[in-house]
């Protein structure tokens, strides 16, 4: 699988997307601080650099210059709230490959990483990969919304789909119920709260072809999805 090395000082965002490339199946390596980016480079030997233009101590523009004297070829893509014209052509005059201002949305971002790691010969992950969520011995797959594995194939509903990928992508972390009621339904109403306790029991039935896979209810907080 190809490896990011993925440089971000937004903890958050940069928890978010660590997490969410990792379930479209990339190793990521990530580093908050450009001073310690150059190390993270050799010891990984990454298939792609994603590099926030604004770091502290040493800036993307000036990482990419330098990764550039180590690795002619290694694809390179810029993020940044920057939107001058001038800060776009920087970054390709320091050895960037594309450019991808913020926010953004992580589809684009995949289909971005893809294109460079396909373009340069690094590789890349197939669509039918991507697609595909391993859970344990279950396979998720995410646009036909099919849960396989064990003894059945089973065809999950829209609400039921999202509400396990939502899961996922905040695998074996505490998730606040409103969090997931006003991401999946828009609202924390009485009326989607009870729903969302029957999506939940509907999945538990789902997973239990895996004994790993665990919904646990967080008393009075919201959930914990163990993978």
């Amino acid at each position: 699988m190809p490896t990011v090395l993925y440089v971000e000082d937004e903890l958050f965002l940069g928890k978010i997307v660590k997490e969410s490339l990792e379930s479209r199946g990339f190793t990521v390596a990530m580093e908050d601080d450009g001073d310690r980016v150059l190390d993270l480079f050799r010891r990984t030997q990454p298939d792609i650099c994603v590099l926030d233009v604004m770091l502290p101590h040493k800036d993307g523009f000036t990482l990419a210059r330098e990764i550039r004297q180590l690795n002619t070829m290694v694809p390179i893509l810029f993020l940044t709230a920057k939107t001058q014209t001038e800060d776009v052509l920087k970054g390709f005059a320091e050895g960037g490959n594309d450019y991808l201002r913020k926010p953004f949305s992580m589809e684009e971002l995949i289909v971005r990483i893809n294109n460079l790691l396909q373009l340069t010969g690094n590789g890349g992950i197939k669509k039918e990969d991507a697609d595909n969520i391993s859970l344990g011995r279950l396979q998720f797959n995410k646009p036909r919304q099919i849960l396989s594995g064990g003894s059945e194939e089973r065809k999950l509903s829209y609400r039921e789909s999202e509400l396990l990928l939502y899961l996922y992508e905040h695998r074996n972390q505490v998730i606040d119920r409103r969090d997931i009621l006003n991401a999946i339904w828009g609202n924390d109403s009485f009326f989607n709260s009870r729903n969302l306790d029957v999506y939940i029991t509907k999945l538990r039935g789902y997973l239990r072809e895996d004994p790993s896979l665990e919904i646990l209810t967080i008393k009075g907080v919201g959930y914990r999805f163990v993978l």
